[in-house]
């Protein structure tokens, strides 16, 4: 397809809405005096009236600084970048919350913008979001969050979506935690305390990549032991401030050492095309230990709704069946961020009659460098929204 390109307009973006809630749990004025408050960036093509918007929505990031947007509206296509309460911060994050928060803007997409079509793009983490969303506004089933706070996503009525683009994205933040977490640790007190043997970043460690079969297989089921013990610590902690009853009603907590996946050493494990000896946050083993490492900083409540592989329900195999709308899969066959057998399993469990399922040969999870592929992903999922209607 071959389309014009237009001059981008950006323009920040402000709802708010009301929020009786026994517990704030977001820093300043996202959630203050009763209201949630949130922003976004709208980019327009200058000259290029549109009756469908294009929704790009993280949990806890901002879309607007990755490429797809930009390139999206600059063909033409009218997108939107909507940032949660929990905006470049998922300490605190509860999942079912951000449901109501995405279904604000896609309200207000309809009702106050105008527009007739609303797809969304769930690019990386935005995927389980995007899936999850689609699932409770076609077919809603949560009436608490896990920690089981009251929560009326039915009575919420969220406004559904008329097609998805799940684009480099994983399925699960829980099943990303349960790949990544670094079964090596003994002592959630004191990092330092490891088991060489499962430490993949010890030299004292004989398990060297190739890694044997066996040797992965330990692995996977000491890493999902180690989230799991986790998440029982979190259970027994909220269970105890309950009992004590009282005005602490939260707690937050660190988890060391959440990046240590095999594949990151190991190109045979679920191969693609991606480097050995990297991930998306650099040196594997730096990030490991670093501060910026996922499930990093957080809350009782967030663990459980975002990182407790048992509890979460953003997990987009799991919601995919409720899917009815059109559904375009892009896996990017050099991702050095989400396995590559996600895109595969989502496509597979979506309950759509109409799917379809895209790989990019030699893309990375952010294009860094690769401005032709880019290209390609723009002019894909361009092309899959003109085929439907949607532009």
């Amino acid at each position: 397809m071959s389309k014009p390109r237009f001059e981008v307009e950006a323009e920040w973006v402000h709802l708010s809405f009301a929020e009786d809630a026994a517990l704030r749990d977001v820093y300043g004025f996202a959630s203050g005096h009763g209201l949630i408050n949130l922003e976004g960036i709208r980019y327009l093509p200058r000259g290029a009236p549109a009756r469908s918007l294009l929704v790009y929505m993280h949990p806890a990031s901002t879309l607007q600084l990755l490429p797809m947007p930009r390139a999206m509206a600059e063909r033409g296509v009218h997108v939107l970048c909507a940032g949660s309460r929990y905006a470049r911060n998922d300490t605190a994050l509860v999942m079912e919350k951000v449901l109501l928060d995405f279904g604000a803007y896609m309200r207000h997409a309809r009702e106050r913008w105008g527009y007739r079509q609303v797809v969304l793009a769930g690019w990386s983490g935005g995927g389980s979001l995007s899936m999850l969303y689609q699932a409770e506004a076609e077919q809603p089933t949560i009436t608490d969050t896990p920690a089981g706070d009251p929560m009326d996503i039915a009575g919420a009525r969220l406004p559904p979506a008329d097609g998805v683009i799940f684009q480099a994205a994983h399925i699960s933040r829980a099943e990303m935690l349960a790949g990544w977490i670094d079964p090596s640790v003994l002592d959630e007190g004191n990092p330092d305390r490891r088991d060489p043997e499962l430490d993949l970043y010890d030299p004292r460690n004989p398990n060297r990549p190739p890694y044997a079969p066996a040797y992965v297989e330990r692995f996977r089921a000491a890493q999902l032991a180690r989230l799991r013990r986790r998440t029982a610590w979190v259970l027994d902690t909220l269970e105890t401030l309950r009992r004590r009853g009282g005005k602490e009603l939260e707690r937050c907590f660190v988890t060391h050492r959440t990046m240590a996946d095999p594949r990151y050493l190991d190109a045979a494990i679920e191969p693609n095309d991606r480097l050995p000896g990297a991930c998306f946050l650099g040196d594997p083993e730096t990030a490991n230990s670093g501060p910026v490492g996922i499930a990093r900083f957080s809350t009782l409540r967030a663990w459980l709704s975002q990182w407790s592989i048992d509890h979460t329900r953003a997990h987009a195999e799991r919601c995919a069946p409720r899917i009815t709308v059109p559904l375009l899969a892009v896996e990017n066959s050099a991702d050095d961020a989400v396995p590559q057998s996600h895109t595969g399993r989502l496509h597979h469990a979506a309950g759509s009659a109409d799917k379809t399922l895209r790989v990019l040969k030699g893309a990375t999870h952010y294009y860094v460098g690769q401005p032709e592929l880019l290209d390609e992903a723009a002019r894909l999922c361009l092309e899959w929204m003109a085929e439907r209607g949607f532009v």
